[in-house]
């Protein structure tokens, strides 16, 4: 029996001698009542982190706001928390949800000169009730690293994305992002130190103390001797964006692994990656590792897909390769496994992947008897020559409960879900518009072993932009992403975002005993 257990019963015990409450069962006396059953209530605060979107003088941002209505009885969708005020005055705090800048931010991340503040968006993103989408927009490169929270009925499934058009300039493209919780760990397949490109891990500490984070670099021989990257200090409120070949005296190198931990605190993470060539976009972080990953959603006119593994452990890891189209799971021309190195990153392109239809990249142990937990991202291309775009596909976690992506436009959205396992039905619910219209919900079944995509869910009569939030019913695991296609002057600009759970329940366990006055 674990220490921290005897703990619990001794204290059970010391509260039932001295203040005769509890009943503890005795060998003569009655059985002890059985365990009550956990219950799940909602969050009643969530916090996120948003990057500084761009450094482009023409950069245009768009900040969505969106919580979901809620699907737990007795919260209601009303504005009041039912928090009191004042240790039972019968007041109820007025819930919030809101993004602020983050303190002497630039355009580059650092401490602004004299401790100015950077340009806010010209009206804050303030969610006022639960299922209506709340824009910002914020253009330029004044834009600030943005912090915040939701409290009360806000809270449960709020996000935030935040998607930029950058029309021209060498960080050309559309960068899509659903704004990060803090944590204090994160993995970045599909990184680069090459000379065209350009990527920034951008280090957001959203609390009132200090953060210290640590940075490692793997590249396909092992780690990179690296410099500058133990201990560095991400003060209170502030963002650091770090260019990563300056982390480095090697050789540039086309594909990296990154770590990012932090020794204290907690921060978002994030790396924006500019490739001179192929575009812009943001790298969000990969899943945690795992034996069986899924990264759903590649489109299907993708004309390059590149796969990017790492082992964060000490045993190599041989996996099997598999595509979940629309019509069933297929092995990829060529591409049947791919055996990954402990601490060195792997990558094979996958040419001809989709062709032509969206499908779901699974990868799994070669051998089930030899489980090995990795991590993966996918670089995808869409156009070619002079007119591509570049988006990351991150490996992502199961809807486990319910997840939502903002800023879906009437044209250019597309849902993929994928269940790689068996097959799934799912709740779909397109919110009502930021600026009118008549949210729309659709149960459907995702066969096994495929992926589906869907482009027709819209709120009835649409103005301005929706979110689409994904509720798994009944069946297997189910894995989602968002495309958000934008094309511009010829360039077909995208970005893709997995959908990932939003926690919006926290489980709360039973008293195991009725804590009754004794008679």
């Amino acid at each position: 029996m674990k220490r921290t257990t005897l703990s619990l019963i001794a204290g059970a015990t010391a509260l039932a001698a001295v203040t005769g409450f509890a009943s503890l069962t005795t060998p003569d006396g009655p059985a002890a009542p059985e365990a009550k059953a956990a219950t799940r209530l909602p969050v009643q605060r969530a916090g996120l982190v948003c990057p500084v979107p761009s450094t482009s003088e023409v950069a245009e941002t768009l900040y969505t706001s969106y919580t979901p209505p809620s699907t737990i009885a007795g919260t209601g969708t009303g504005t009041g928390s039912g928090a009191a005020k004042g240790g039972g005055s019968g007041k109820t705090e007025q819930p919030t949800a809101q993004l602020r800048p983050a303190v002497n931010t630039t355009t580059s991340g650092g401490t602004a000169k004299g401790g100015k503040k950077a340009k806010a968006p010209k009206a804050p993103a303030t969610v006022t009730a639960p299922g209506k989408p709340v824009t910002a927009e914020a253009d330029g490169s004044a834009a600030p690293a943005l912090t915040g929270a939701a409290t009360g009925t806000l809270a449960p499934g709020w996000t935030v994305q935040q998607t930029t058009v950058v029309p021209a300039g060498g960080a050309r493209g559309l960068l899509g992002l659903g704004c990060g919780a803090p944590d204090t760990d994160f993995w970045f397949p599909a990184a680069s130190t090459a000379k065209e490109r350009q990527d920034y891990v951008h280090l957001t500490n959203p609390d009132d103390t200090a953060a210290v984070v640590d940075i490692e670099l793997y590249g396909p021989e092992g780690a990179l001797k690296s410099q500058f990257t133990e201990g560095i200090p991400v003060p209170a409120r502030s963002t650091v964006p770090v260019l990563l070949p300056t982390l480095t005296g090697e050789a540039a190198q086309q594909d990296v692994t990154v770590h990012v931990s932090t020794r204290s605190g907690r921060i978002g993470a994030a790396i924006a990656a500019a490739d001179e060539k192929l575009g812009s976009d943001w790298l969000p972080a990969a899943a945690d590792p795992a034996s069986s990953v899924v990264l759903p959603g590649i489109p299907g006119d993708a004309t390059s897909v590149r796969l990017v593994a790492f082992v964060p452990g000490d045993d190599d890891a041989d996996l099997k390769v598999q595509l979940a189209t629309t019509s069933g799971t297929i092995v990829p021309a060529g591409t049947d496994t791919l055996h990954v190195k402990s601490g060195m990153t792997a990558f094979v392109d996958l040419p001809g992947l989709t062709r032509g239809s969206a499908g779901s990249l699974l990868l799994t142990p070669s051998d089930p008897k030899k489980p090995t937990p990795v991590v993966a991202a996918l670089r995808v291309v869409r156009g070619k020559g002079a007119d591509t775009e570049i988006a990351f596909l991150p490996a992502t976690a199961p809807v486990v409960a319910r997840a939502t992506v903002a800023d879906n436009r009437a044209k250019g959205s597309t849902l993929s879900l994928t269940a790689p396992g068996a097959a799934a039905q799912v709740k779909i619910t397109a919110s009502a518009g930021s600026g009118g219209g008549t949210p729309v919900s659709r149960t459907v079944t995702v066969k096994a072993g495929t992926t589906q995509a869907i482009t027709d869910l819209v709120p009835e009569g649409l103005k301005g932009s929706y979110a689409l939030t994904v509720e798994p019913v009944s069946g297997g695991k189910v894995y989602a992403s968002r495309t958000l296609a934008l094309p511009l002057d010829g360039t077909p600009m995208f970005t893709i975002q997995t959908f990932v759970d939003d926690r919006g329940t926290v489980e709360v366990p039973a008293a195991r005993q009725d804590l009754g006055v004794l008679d």
